[in-house]
């Protein structure tokens, strides 16, 4: 994997460089210089959130990511490296589509 690709990554998600770091477990250096091969999370994340880019908006997705939804925020999921979780809250937001609700 490239640097390029982290920063599709972190340009569809509205991740700061920090957050990306922590969503893959690497450290700066490795990402831009693209030594990113022992890290399988970001082929993964960018496949699942292909879909979400092309059928949302990027401003929509980029919220969504930090709106609390069922299963709490998605950033929250991802910076804590459940990507089994943030597959199910994109699957959510597949179904439902993003959905926000006055506080009360």
């Amino acid at each position: 994997m490239t640097a390029t690709a982290a920063a599709v990554l972190m340009q569809r998600l509205g991740l700061t460089e920090d957050e990306l770091c922590r969503a893959l477990g690497a450290d700066p250096l490795s990402i831009v210089a693209g030594d990113l091969d022992d890290k399988p999370q970001l082929p993964l994340l960018l496949t699942l959130t292909e879909e979400a880019a092309e059928r949302t908006h990027a401003d929509a997705l980029r919220r969504w990511l930090r709106t609390s939804g069922p299963s709490g925020r998605p950033l929250d999921l991802l910076l804590a490296r459940d990507y089994a979780g943030f597959e199910d809250a994109l699957e959510t937001l597949a179904g439902r589509g993003f959905v926000i609700r006055k506080g009360t």
